[in-house]
């Protein structure tokens, strides 16, 4: 019901307050337990890889062959490697590694993705055949083996790996991109900007790309575990991140020599690398549910 003021002699009705998209999928997404706790975890791997200077205890590159293979303890939380390393400090710093494997291969998905996605959705007709050929082509070979073959040619290192794995990973984003284009074209409200003059720049820019973006937001959240767990796999079979800089992946890798009786070197980056798939997981789940309007109650 709504209420009534009297101010200057005047009577002003107070309209009720406008409901948003944004402002709905924020408290569907607040309703998610699992949600949050996903948001959680994501905050602390991003502080972790942020300040990990300050939080890890030794560098992640400082060896003492004198403590190597020592057990959890006191002065090393999660013991030390085949070298001395302390384990707990590479962790640390294989947050970074993996968030910047995940962040950088979303970004280079996303350059390649959005233009292409964006052409076949308003272009169509021949552009749009040509470039979901070229889709089809790309998804005809196994994305693991082409990011395979592009490190096998490049070479191993951060660089390169976040390339190989851009270079395969911007097809989902094209192909998201395009299908809502087509759904969105056709609504009423694009249709009105036409009738009104809007070039299709403007229509592309104002009214399709932001409308699209939930869907974006989705798959990237979702697509970042998948290129981290990606790299983990690609280091694993050593041809992902050279020594010395700590990648989880390598860890597990260079551990199974020695995890029948030292424990905890696959252990503990193993656990890593689930709780960040967990992570982003969960929060990915929680932020489709919340950009789902059938949700909306």
């Amino acid at each position: 019901m709504s209420t009534s003021t009297l101010i200057s002699g005047q009577n002003i009705q107070t309209l009720p307050r406008q409901r948003t998209l944004l402002g709905d999928a924020a408290r569907r997404f607040a309703r998610n337990r699992l949600a949050i706790v996903g948001m959680i975890i994501v905050v602390l791997l991003v502080f972790a890889a942020i300040f990990a200077d300050w939080i890890a205890p030794y560098p992640y590159d400082a060896a003492n062959p004198t403590m190597a293979l020592q057990f959890p303890s006191a002065q090393h939380w999660m013991g030390t490697d085949e070298v001395g390393r302390d384990v707990y400090s590479r962790i640390i710093y294989g947050t970074r590694i993996s968030l910047s494997v995940g962040l950088g291969v979303m970004a280079i998905a996303l350059l390649i993705g959005i233009p292409m996605g964006l052409a076949a959705g308003l272009m169509g007709g021949p552009v749009d055949y040509i470039i979901m050929r070229l889709v089809e082509v790309f998804t005809a070979v196994p994305a693991l083996m082409l990011a395979l073959l592009l490190i096998s040619v490049f070479g191993g290192g951060l660089f390169n790996v976040i390339l190989a794995l851009g270079i395969v990973a911007w097809l989902d984003a094209c192909r998201l991109l395009r299908a809502q284009l087509l759904s969105l074209r056709e609504r009423d409200f694009v249709l009105a900007a036409r009738t009104l003059g809007a070039t299709s720049t403007r229509i592309a820019t104002r009214h399709l790309l932001p409308n699209a973006m939930a869907p974006l937001i989705v798959a990237i959240t979702i697509g970042i575990p998948v290129a981290i767990f990606a790299e983990a796999g690609l280091s694993f079979l050593g041809l992902g991140i050279n020594d010395p800089i700590p990648s989880w992946g390598k860890m597990v890798g260079n551990a199974l020599s020695y995890m029948r009786v030292y424990w905890h070197l696959g252990v503990f980056p193993t656990l890593a690398i689930a709780i960040t798939m967990l992570g982003f997981t969960f929060m990915g789940d929680g932020l489709r549910d919340a950009f789902d309007t059938s949700m909306n109650r």
